[in-house]
């Protein structure tokens, strides 16, 4: 079978439905957010990623791994420019472990030159605790990040 054979229209009688496998680092991948887990959309068409909500899980492994595994795609194969946009409004000490190695390592994917990769840390307005995570994510990082306040939504 040739490469080109493995991203053809395929048909699934039994379903009706057509799909296009796509290659690993042009998957899009995302996780709906729950009340204990964020938003995540990693779009490998769009070079974004996203994260988004409260980021609290029981387990930060389990729900992180899969993230960082998407992202190993991506980084593979990266746009000419990648965005990520964070925009949480509360997450634990575990999750900061991962959402740090997540940043460095497209902090890296920025140094090699292979992307320029930015960040856009969104905060409420009165959530001072969101805003200086940004701050000490934006001083661990070289990549350029701009904060953005927005208007707090519960008033």
């Amino acid at each position: 079978m040739r490469n080109d054979d493995l991203f053809k229209p395929e048909r699934i009688p039994s379903f009706g439905l057509t799909f296009v496998a796509m290659p690993p680092e042009k998957a899009r991948f995302e996780l709906p957010g729950t009340e204990r887990t964020p938003h995540v959309l990693l779009d490998p068409e769009e070079g974004l990623l996203l994260v988004q909500g409260c980021s609290i899980p029981e387990n930060a492994d389990r729900f992180y791994t899969p993230l960082h595994d998407a992202l190993d795609g991506y980084l593979a194969a990266p746009l000419p420019r990648t965005t990520i946009r964070i925009e949480l409004e509360y997450f634990n000490s575990s999750s900061s472990k991962y959402l740090l190695d997540i940043l460095k390592r497209l902090d890296d994917l920025h140094a090699s030159r292979a992307s320029q990769v930015t960040m856009e840390w969104r905060y409420a307005e009165n959530d001072l605790d969101m805003q200086e995570a940004g701050q000490d994510y934006r001083s661990l990082l070289d990549l350029p990040t701009r904060l953005v306040m927005v208007p707090d939504a519960r008033g």
